[in-house]
């Protein structure tokens, strides 16, 4: 018994320092996202040291000493995603005058249950849709949204990473990208909200894994990328989309740093998406990110119909001193 709360204790203490191991490599990257898992390890086995008849010499003390040193820092990384914390983004005390709602799902692109998602959107009517990981089938399955959403981007591929836009708010500027690597698209438009222009971006980078990119790279330089991208905007701005990273992460805080993002989850809690079919390996890897320009309506995550990730809903009120198109300024 003894030897398993020591093998234990050794594992857990070395997953939590993994991720600063130098390196983008998957094995090093992937520990940044079962933050909450371990954790719920982390308990599990200080309560078989404390109930378990294990002698408690030196050894076992400092065993016992690291394991709840790694558990407060795990605490550390999820805690801004609890209840216990302050909102970084407050609910709109009034009713809007500019509104704007936005879903996020990844697909699953064998996925066949189209009808599901359909049902979706049109129980929440959001005014943007983001599909990922949708081929061609999808984007045929999907027309009988056209109706509704008459302004429409599609980017249909066979490789896990092909999306489509649909909007019921007319495009400005549209924009089909790939930042950093060929097969991987993003998209950048801007919407025309009551005549107030906002841009929104949609991404969905390749995530470090054995079957994806064998790094972390990738994912990290786009992120940074758009983040820069972000903090010159002149408009309100939104990111939303599966980002492949956590919302812990220091991929995803470097992001919001750059880029001065709000996340409307801070206080709110996980709104894990992803893995839908399995409860115990879930995490929050769909995202909305915005400026400082709107306050919350609401968020919520939407119940499944086949997919691996679960859909992602959020309304978003802009601030009142938005309420004119912004003059674009001479350089």
């Amino acid at each position: 018994m003894a030897e398993t709360l020591y093998i234990a204790s050794a594992l857990l203490i070395f997953t939590t320092l993994a991720p600063h191991i130098p390196g983008k490599h998957w094995l090093i990257r992937v520990w940044e996202f079962p933050r909450v898992q371990q954790l719920v390890v982390i308990v599990l086995v200080l309560i078989g040291w404390a109930l378990l008849p294990v002698t408690l010499d030196v050894t076992a003390f400092v065993f016992i000493a690291a394991l709840v040193a790694a558990g407060m820092y795990q605490v550390h990384w999820i805690l801004p995603y609890t209840f216990l914390w302050k909102t970084e983004v407050p609910y709109s005390k009034t009713r809007p005058a500019h509104s704007i709602s936005l879903m996020t799902s990844n697909v699953l692109m064998h996925n066949d249950n189209s009808q599901g998602l359909i049902d979706q959107v049109s129980k929440h009517q959001p005014d943007m849709l983001i599909a990922l990981e949708t081929n061609q089938w999808w984007e045929d399955e999907l027309t009988a949204l056209h109706e509704d959403y008459p302004h429409r981007m599609g980017c249909p591929l066979e490789n896990l990473y092909g999306m489509h836009l649909y909007s019921k708010l007319p495009f400005e500027k549209k924009s089909l990208r790939f930042v950093v690597e060929d097969e991987v698209p993003s998209m950048q438009v801007d919407v025309l909200l009551d005549d107030i222009p906002i841009t929104v971006y949609f991404l969905h980078p390749k995530p470090p894994s054995p079957t994806e990119n064998e790094t972390a790279g990738p994912r990290d330089v786009e992120l940074a990328i758009i983040g820069k991208e972000v903090a010159k905007c002149d408009k309100p701005v939104i990111v939303a989309g599966d980002l492949n990273d956590v919302a812990w992460s220091p991929t995803t805080r470097k992001f919001r740093a750059l880029s001065h993002a709000k996340d409307p989850r801070i206080g709110r809690g996980f709104f894990n998406t992803f893995h839908a079919e399995y409860p115990v390996i879930r995490w929050p890897l769909d995202h909305v990110f915005h400026s400082d320009d709107f306050t919350l309506l609401d968020i919520k995550r939407l119940e499944g119909y086949g997919s691996d990730h679960f859909p992602l809903y959020i309304h978003l009120s802009l601030t009142d001193h938005i309420d004119l198109p912004r003059e674009k300024t001479n350089t």
